[in-house]
């Protein structure tokens, strides 16, 4: 069976998690996608992606320290785990050898 590929949004949070290297939880990745994309997102698209990269193996999170800001809650951190940035290293590959075909492009117009 053929892996599947990331979808657009899925590629966007990975790069955000990676982004932030250690501190990504749903807010953060949130500002982070709309930083870079001038897009606005949802938070519960967020969350939703989160966990489903993280079902697919690609990220794993752990609980944060509490903080009275949160009302003692803890902020649940993502991670990306090495199957996920292979994934991503591979959607990277995908999208640069396609642009390299365009035909404008390869004339320089």
């Amino acid at each position: 069976m053929k892996k599947k590929g990331l979808g657009e949004f899925e590629e966007l949070v990975l790069l955000a998690v990676c982004i932030l290297d250690g501190k990504a939880y749903g807010v953060s990745v949130k500002e982070e996608i709309e930083k870079h994309t001038g897009r606005s997102i949802l938070l519960g698209a967020v969350h939703i992606t989160l966990y489903r990269l993280q079902d697919k193996g690609l990220l794993v999170s752990e609980l944060g320290g509490n903080t009275a800001k949160r009302g003692d809650r803890r902020k649940r951190l993502f991670t990306i785990t090495d199957v996920g940035s292979r994934q991503l290293r591979s959607s990277q590959e995908v999208r640069q050898s396609m642009w390299k075909l365009i035909p404008f492009l390869k004339t320089g117009l």
